[in-house]
């Protein structure tokens, strides 16, 4: 079920064209202009990484990485607090923390999900 690109020659929309075989007729318009005059692109695409391959890449968590990106991704972050909390004895399950630490394991798996966590001044 591939999917192709196309770019309008008369308003250079750009739009992506959905068909179920290789095989299937392609008669793409601009869904902006309506315009037929239209000419393939080529796709960008994606690399997908497990999340092994991004611990891999990324190393062990640390409070000074070798890579200057490592803080960048949001991923090692959440990795980084829970094993700095780890580290420090503090089971944020347990229900001595339980309620202490709510805010942050929400924070912390949204976090490995990808997003980039609020700044402590835009917490407050």
């Amino acid at each position: 079920m591939p999917i192709y690109e196309f770019r309008c020659n008369k308003c250079q929309q750009i739009t992506s064209f959905f068909v179920r075989t290789v095989n299937d007729p392609l008669n793409p318009t601009c869904p902006a202009c309506g315009s037929d005059n239209v000419e393939r692109c080529i796709s960008r695409f994606a690399v997908h990484k497990t999340t092994k391959a991004i611990h891999e890449e990324s190393g062990e968590p640390t409070m000074f990485p070798k890579n200057p990106n490592y803080y960048k991704d949001p991923r090692n972050i959440g990795r980084s607090t829970e094993k700095r909390l780890k580290d420090l004895g503090i089971d944020m399950d347990s229900e001595e923390y339980r309620d202490t630490f709510a805010g942050v394991k929400e924070t912390i798996a949204a976090a490995r999900e990808g997003e980039m966590p609020k700044t402590l001044k835009d917490q407050l």
